[in-house]
């Protein structure tokens, strides 16, 4: 069986550097880091996508190409095509309830706002799916409008804490898969 790893995020250069964009962020590192084969857009052009193994399992890297609010779409579309269960599905994204540079490993929980997660549940209908919430909130605390928020780029004094943030994530990930999540969940959480 494959395993299905989703970064969440908006397309377009745009974005790139998005706060919303952490998941994507992450993919890209993983990607690099793992000898994964190069991203290709998929013929549907609903998504970016990556091949390669960890731990002997075989992973897909996704980048959907939807937008944030529409994910669901992508995840639905992947997880069909590949007789996916959502038990093999993880979605890493950013999470503004938690400090930047701060990760959560969690399954089955509510959207908690989070429009691209939202999306998820509603597409495939359960929540019982693997997430990797990575914080985004900034040093200040919550910010007042986090629609206007998440799509701002981070600061340069967070761009070391991103950084190490990122590199922690794609630990994490490699761990869950080799060693499982109950395992990853004392050690991460």
């Amino acid at each position: 069986t494959m395993i299905a790893i989703f970064g969440l995020g908006n397309p377009g250069e745009k974005f790139k550097k998005t706060r919303h964009n952490l998941g994507f962020l992450v993919l890209d590192k993983l990607q690099e880091n793992g000898g994964f084969s190069d991203w290709q857009k998929n013929k549907a052009g609903i998504c970016f996508y990556s091949w390669g193994t960890i731990a002997n399992q075989k992973i897909e890297l996704i980048k959907p190409l939807t937008f944030m609010n529409d994910s669901g779409r992508t995840v639905a579309y992947v997880t069909k095509k590949h007789e996916i269960n959502p038990e093999k599905i993880c979605i890493v994204h950013d999470d503004i309830d938690l400090p930047l540079g701060k990760m959560k490993i969690s399954k089955s929980r509510g959207a908690a706002g989070h429009k691209g997660v939202e999306s998820i549940i509603n597409a495939l209908k359960t929540k019982n799916f693997l997430r990797i919430r990575v914080g985004v909130q900034p040093l200040s605390g919550k910010p007042k409008s986090a629609e206007i928020f998440v799509v701002k780029n981070f600061s340069k004094s967070e761009q070391k804490t991103l950084q190490e943030s990122v590199a922690a994530t794609v630990n994490a990930i490699t761990f869950i898969i080799s060693l499982g999540i109950s395992k990853a969940m004392e050690k991460f959480n």
